[in-house]
């Protein structure tokens, strides 16, 4: 059963579903593209890992040095004494407190992304990187932000397309599109695709889209001799939906929408959802 929204599925952007999401949706934009792409072509997911690191203190050692510094000044000189110069100051050296961290590690995080190569005299070269971008990845104090850009910054001064696909209203603008170009060109929108060719490196394609809205078809770009594919993302995101179990998990029009939606959107959303409630869906 497909989802109630026309287009991205709001709820699905809660952190509880969209780790799940993005990974059903490159799965189902590799299956969509594999059959479309000519002979010498081919998709491929591949992963992003890393470990996320957070820094803690270690207490005793603030403590230890404290002691010695104490031992160290209320030790008396032994053997004979020596007359030293005295010198005169108006003023005491403060003194630092030692504070000593610590890497933990938090786990390991796992991201997936799709790369379309093409194969010819043996030859195998990076064509495209599609990225569906992840909650991690807008949010510039995770590691994934970091891992993210720097992807970004490779590609970039590389000679592969970038198609970046954001399905997230939450978080900083990490396409590589600057944000204010796109929105007085484009309009504001709730989402947005940006693809970078890399045969017109001051060129950005921006796909802007709208809650109200079906995802858009995608022109997808491969070697300036080869024609373009087009993607459906409205078609990879309801396989995504379909298989996924989105529709026994959510209660459509009782669970919160997070990040909420504005006042205009939220009148829209429960004339969507009435049907839907009417139809039983959603878990009971």
């Amino acid at each position: 059963m497909p989802s109630p929204f026309p287009g991205m599925d709001p709820y699905l952007e809660h952190p509880r579903f969209f780790h799940g999401f993005h990974n059903k949706l490159i799965t189902y934009i590799e299956e969509q593209l594999q059959p479309l792409l000519p002979e010498a072509y081919y998709a491929d997911s591949r992963q992003r890992v890393w470990l996320e690191l957070t820094r803690r203190s270690v207490e005793p050692d603030v403590k230890v040095m404290r002691e010695r510094e104490a031992a160290h000044r209320s030790r008396s000189p032994g053997g004979v004494a020596v007359a030293e110069p005295v010198v005169r100051t108006d003023f005491e050296a403060s003194q630092p407190v030692l504070i000593t961290l610590e890497d933990v590690v938090g786990g390991e995080h796992i991201e997936t992304f799709l790369e379309i190569h093409s194969r010819r005299g043996g030859q195998d070269r990076l064509i495209a990187v599609i990225e569906v971008v992840s909650p991690s990845n807008k949010t510039p104090s995770h590691q994934g932000f970091e891992q993210y850009r720097q992807k970004q910054r490779e590609v970039l001064a590389g000679q592969p397309h970038l198609i970046e696909i954001d399905l997230l209203r939450k978080g900083t603008h990490v396409t590589a599109v600057p944000r204010d170009v796109a929105r007085a060109k484009a309009g504001p929108s709730d989402y947005h695709v940006s693809v970078h060719r890399f045969d017109r490196p001051q060129d950005y394609l921006v796909y802007p889209i709208h809650l109200e809205q079906r995802l858009p078809v995608i022109t997808l770009p491969l070697l300036p001799e080869d024609p373009e594919v087009l993607l459906d993302l409205q078609a990879a995101f309801t396989r995504a939906y379909d298989i996924g179990p989105y529709r026994k998990t959510i209660r459509y029009g009782e669970d919160p929408i997070k990040p909420p939606l504005c006042r205009e959107q939220a009148e829209w959303a429960k004339t969507i959802l009435k049907p839907a409630s009417a139809g039983g869906g959603g878990a009971g």
